[in-house]
This record gives structure tokens, sequence and C-alpha cells, in this order.
């Protein structure tokens, strides 16, 4: 996964993307860090970064200037979405980003803490600014783009690098993709001095390249011994000397590595996620909230993708990915029911479960609690297949329960859409 990139990046710069498989059994989740922790990260592994004091209040904010020094700062909203500078609070503050006076800290951390920043990548909806970042002022000359992430064609690290930077990469993708390098490195092998001079080639840096070539270095080092699943610095900036300077940071971290990067994954910020997607990962369900009106709880990612896609070809209207995987428990299907229904947008539930694995006898028993315990309005339409299936139509029509049973998935998702 590719948190803070886009596919059209990756594929105006020549990368082919594919579609990996879908885990069955387990949610695969991604932490991403806000832009102080990350700089926090990268300064520990020897990349140049900026000063920078985060606060959560204004007096905090105050103190960080203050300690700063300077007649000028630079101001960061801090929210795990990229287009921070463009875009606007929902106050109707414009930008995310501003270099101000020192004098001005306090108006400003007023109107940006416990605001709402709408961004480009944030959605519509967008993040609560609960913590903003105070940093040095930098002179800096230019602007580089550089990022590290995993690239499944080559199997390993690809270093992604642009001679320009600092604004949406995405943009520059679509309009020059000339100007986007990509350095593939072999993860057995690691970082060559060639893979390195190929980077700063592509940057155009024209500071000292040893010291050019240290920097790289370090961030790959990051990259590798903190377990990442990427590291975006836009921009990568060159001071006035050629000194290359870590200006903005973004790491993404697999959860995986989780087990080996405690001190890493006790900075996640639940406030900046879903809470509904937090809920269905403390049970192990994967789940992704969508803008439609029936829910839906499948087991397997490919059989929840094909159900998605037949809801909406009879006219319906997905509200949510959700795989209870092929192991669910009782207790994992009332906690679906529970995350599915705490959608208010959600008129009705599609139960679509084909056991091999997975018993139906288990699924139905879950529905009828979750039903009973929720006291459930919406219609639940419930299609089930395989393992123990008979067993399981029986729970459900000795239930006493309204429920709505269908013989196929198309059967399924007629009477859903019908059910509205």
């Amino acid at each position: 996964m590719l948190p803070s990139l886009s596919a059209t990046l990756l594929r105006s710069a020549g990368v082919s993307l594919r579609r990996a498989a879908a885990p069955s059994v387990g949610a695969v989740r991604n932490l991403n860090l806000h832009e102080y922790q990350s700089s926090r990260i990268m300064a520990e592994g020897g990349v140049n970064v900026p000063f920078g004091i985060a606060a959560t209040t204004v007096e905090g904010a105050v103190a960080a200037a203050a300690e700063i020094g300077d007649d000028e700062v630079v101001i960061k909203a801090q929210i795990l979405a990229g287009g921070r500078g463009l875009g606007t609070f929902k106050s109707g503050l414009q930008g995310g980003v501003h270099i101000i006076k020192t004098s001005e800290v306090a108006e400003y951390a007023e109107k940006m803490l416990g605001g709402t920043l709408v961004t480009k990548q944030s959605g519509p909806e967008g993040k609560p600014v609960n913590t903003i970042l105070l940093a040095k002022k930098m002179a800096l000359a230019r602007e580089f783009y550089f990022a590290i992430m995993m690239d499944r064609v080559s199997g390993g690290p690809l270093i992604i690098a642009c001679s320009e930077g600092g604004t949406s990469i995405e943009d520059l993708a679509e309009s020059s993709p000339e100007k986007i390098i990509k350095v593939p490195v072999n993860p057995v092998v690691g970082l060559t001095d060639t893979d390195i001079e190929q980077v700063i080639d592509g940057l155009n840096s024209s500071g000292d390249r040893t010291a050019a070539a240290g920097q790289i270095k370090a961030l790959y080092d990051v990259f590798v011994n903190r377990d990442c699943s990427m590291v975006e610095v836009n921009p990568l900036a060159e001071d006035a000397e050629g000194n290359l300077l870590a200006a903005d940071a973004k790491i993404g971290f697999d959860d995986n590595a989780s087990f080996r990067q405690k001190d890493v994954f006790e900075q996640r910020d639940l406030s900046q996620e879903d809470p509904r997607e937090v809920a269905a990962g403390k049970w192990d369900l994967n789940y992704i909230g969508l803008d439609g009106n029936i829910g839906c709880m499948v087991n397997g990612a490919g059989l929840a993708m094909s159900t998605m896609d037949i809801i909406s070809l009879k006219g319906g209207s997905p509200a949510n990915f959700l795989d209870v995987g092929g192991s669910a428990t009782t207790e994992q299907v009332k906690a679906a029911f529970e995350v599915i229904t705490s959608d208010s947008g959600v008129k009705a539930i599609l139960v679509n479960i084909f056991g091999g694995i997975m018993k139906c006898d288990v699924i139905a028993q879950g529905i009828i609690e979750a039903s009973r315990e929720l006291n459930l309005t919406v219609p639940v339409i419930v299609r089930l297949e395989g393992t123990n299936v008979e067993l399981g139509k029986k729970l459900l029509e000795e239930s006493g329960l309204k429920l709505i049973t269908a013989d196929d998935l198309e059967d399924a998702a007629v009477k859903a859409v019908a059910a509205i």
C-alpha cells in the first residue's frame, strides 16, 4: 500500500501496479506518523531536519516560538493528509502552513488548534488539528521531492526522486513525468554508491555530493532500520550552502513491524482515523467505510469486492467493505454488526458467506445474537453457502427474527436494494 502517494504518480513514472491478493484472515493496516514525529525519527537517524517544537495548546505554541528565538517562524498544522499548505480550515482560514511573525503565533495557534483542515487528500470531511508544529524558518534555495517505498515489480525498495518539489507530486507526475526518476534497490545488496549517484543526478543537487550522499544513505537507513513501508520528504530542500535538509517528513509503517518498533506504534494518533476502522481493527476485521447505504459483511476480500460490485449493478450503493476473514468467531460477527450499524447511513445489511474454513452455523449464531443485542431495525439479508449451511439456515429459521434469506448472491443483492 502507498499511503501518501497516489497510483497516478507511479503510473506516470513508469512503475507498473498490480492488485495485491488481499488477505482472507486478519487485517492489514499501516501506521502513519505526523510530520513532527517523523522528523524526530529522521533526526535520530542522522537526517538533517529543521529545528521544531510540537505544541497542543496556544500557550505551548507561544513558548515554542520563544524557544526558537527568531522574528519569524513556520507554523504547521499536523494532520495525516498531504496538501496542508493548500488546504482550507472549515472556519475559513486558508492554508495549514504559514510563515508568520513570532508576535502572531498566539493568533494563528488559536485559529488552527481544534479546527478541521480540509485538503486534497483528507476528503471533504477533513482532519482534526490537535497538534501544531513550530519550526525554525530556513533559507531554502531549492526544493526537491524524495521518497522510498516498497515496489512489487522490483521486489524491493524503490527510491523516487524529482528535481522539483514542495508542491503536489501527483500533479507534476501528470504534467512532467520525465522529471521523475526511480531507482530500485536490491534488498539483499542494499543501497549502493551507484544507486546514490543516480538519485543525486536525478535531484540535480548543486551542493557537495559526498554530503548529499550521506543524507540519501541516512534516509535509506531509516527506511530499513525502522521497518518503514514509506519514507517521503516533500520538499527535500537545499540551503544556500548546498546542504540537503528534510523540510517536511512523512513516514509509514506496516503493522507487521509493531512487535519490534513498539516506540513507534505507541505514537499512533487515533483521532486521525475513521473510528469505525479503529473499532474493526480491535477485532481483526478488514473494514473500509464508503458512502453508500447497504452495509456488507462478507468472508474473503474477493467475495467482498464481488458483493459490492453486484450491489452496484443492481442499482444499490455499498456502505462499506468488510471482510470478517476465514475463521471469524461469533463475537467477531457481532462486532462486525456493531461497526456496520454505527454508520447512520446504513439502511440495509447484506451478509454474504461462503463457508469453507468459516462455518455457516457460526455466522448464523453471530447474526442472531447481534440482531437481538443490538435491536437491529434495518433489514438484514442473508445468503449462506458452504460448510454447515443447512444447520446455519435452520438456526436462522428457528430464531424468530425477521431476516430475509436469499438463495444466491444475485438474489441477495436484488433483495437488499429492494429492502431500502
